[in-house]
């Protein structure tokens, strides 16, 4: 790999040089939890409107191959399996997210790893390894591009999670380092999407986890095929982070990649509440406000610039959601939900889209998220820089007032959620439509299940 940059030769040796047993004891436990969490919600959103909508178009396009759809069984090439899977696992705002690239690698990581595993008839130890790989090399770009990333407008899991699959292809592929790093590179050619539905919805926002996953695995084919890319793809001047970011990286980048370096997959966030996770420290405050929440008379949330973009004023509906997009990137009726006791989790949001949850203008939710005044805090950026916080003040009717401060929300991995909690939300997703024993067996071979056993026969396990 001569005359390439230092930045891009590390990336690629991440991959290619990562082997199953020098990956720390925590970084495992930390993929485990992440399949656990994105597999059930591959199972418990397979039937949202959206996610049949993928299956159906995919069904009438698909290669054929030997990896499988999540419940239904379909068999697909991997591109195509992953791509559905990914999609029902990011379906619903409620799948692993990552701190400090404003991220979430699970649907993408998990999804390719298990279907490429089908595809090369590879082991679960194989398909961990996969795992591990692709996510720090989605991560590690991803922290390097935070918060402008996320300010400017794009969505950064639409954007890293075809470096993510690319990586996982590599990496199970058993590609050489100059391969991994054309892999890499055609990847780049492919990234995009934006935030704007966050402002006037659209379900595509569902779909960026399979459009980047299934085109990071079509990356790493071209590159197999004997395609190249510019080897400068994250450093050059119209690089990625040139191009995404509008600056270079900083001297010295590449030591994120370094083999010494902290493994990021061992900070796992796992969701709690079924919405953008700038949302969360904001709904673990409001829950506090319960046993008043008919005295507030007024509310004032201090928040950071790229929250701001996402979930605040900059959110054209973030006052009037007019559909569960709207909804779930909303922060004053989020907020006003948790006051109210309404909850902010995958029953609440699911009986908003069958009518059974009244938000109209008319509701006393909507009353409280009208009193919401949002105040951007760029102090707040420096202060808690790869954290997404919730300063809270609410003032009473008496005269009073509270102050709350939370700067690591419920299932981050500074305050993460029991195991009793977590395999609950498993349950929640899985039970019924794989019915308790299997939902119970599934669960045993995530958490302590045969490294040798092929994926393949692991997979069928996730089929209705």
């Amino acid at each position: 790999m001569q005359n390439i940059p230092a930045l891009e030769q590390a990336v690629a040796r991440l991959v290619t040089d990562l082997e199953f047993d020098t990956i720390p004891a925590d970084a495992l436990a930390g993929a485990r939890q992440l399949m656990q969490d994105q597999l059930a919600l591959q199972v418990g959103s397979a039937s949202l409107p959206w996610s049949k909508a993928v299956l159906e178009l995919t069904r009438a396009s698909h290669a054929p191959g030997a990896a499988h759809v999540t419940a239904t069984g379909d068999a697909m090439s991997a591109a195509d399996a992953a791509f559905v899977n990914a999609t029902f696992g990011h379906g619903f705002e409620y799948d692993d997210a990552h701190r400090a690239s404003s991220s979430h690698p699970g649907s993408c990581v998990v999804s390719a790893a298990l279907a490429i595993g089908e595809e090369l008839g590879a082991s679960m130890r194989e398909v961990i390894t996969g795992i591990v790989a692709g996510y720090e090399v989605y991560t590690r770009i991803g922290v390097l591009a935070a918060p402008q990333l996320l300010e400017r407008g794009f969505h950064p899991h639409c954007l890293l999670s075809n470096f993510g699959a690319a990586a996982v292809v590599a990496k199970m592929r058993g590609f050489d380092a100059e391969r991994t790093l054309h892999a890499l590179s055609i990847a780049f050619s492919h990234c995009s999407g934006t935030t704007e539905y966050t402002s006037t919805g659209g379900s595509v926002k569902r779909l960026h986890s399979g459009i980047g996953t299934r085109n990071g695995i079509r990356a790493a084919e071209m590159a197999a095929a004997g395609i190249t890319g510019p080897t400068t793809f994250l450093s050059g001047g119209k690089g990625f982070y040139r191009a995404f970011v509008g600056r270079d990286v900083a001297d010295g980048a590449e030591s994120a990649f370094a083999a010494d370096a902290p493994f990021e997959i061992t900070k796992v966030w796992i969701k709690p509440y079924c919405c953008c996770g700038i949302n969360h420290a904001y709904i673990d405050g409001a829950r506090q406000l319960a046993d008043r929440a008919g005295e507030i008379e007024s509310i004032r949330l201090g928040i950071q610039t790229g929250g701001n973009v996402i979930v605040g004023n900059k959110n054209a509906n973030a006052y009037a959601p007019q559909t569960i997009e709207h909804l779930q990137y909303s922060l004053p009726f989020q907020f006003a939900m948790s006051v109210l006791g309404r909850g902010n989790g995958f029953r609440a949001h699911h009986d908003y889209m069958s009518g059974q949850l009244d938000l109209s203008e008319g509701s006393d939710v909507a009353a409280l998220a009208r009193r919401v005044k949002i105040e951007v805090k760029p102090e707040l950026d420096t202060a808690y820089p790869g954290k997404w916080i919730a300063d809270i003040t609410v003032g009473y009717a008496d005269g009073s007032s509270d102050k709350i401060f939370v700067d690591s929300p419920l299932g981050t991995a500074e305050n993460p959620m029991s195991q009793a909690d977590l395999d609950a939300k498993f349950r929640d997703l899985t039970v019924a439509d794989l019915g308790a024993g299997r939902s119970a067996q599934l669960l045993r071979a995530i958490t302590a299940g045969d490294l040798d056993q092929p994926a393949a026969e692991f997979a069928a396990l996730l089929r209705i």
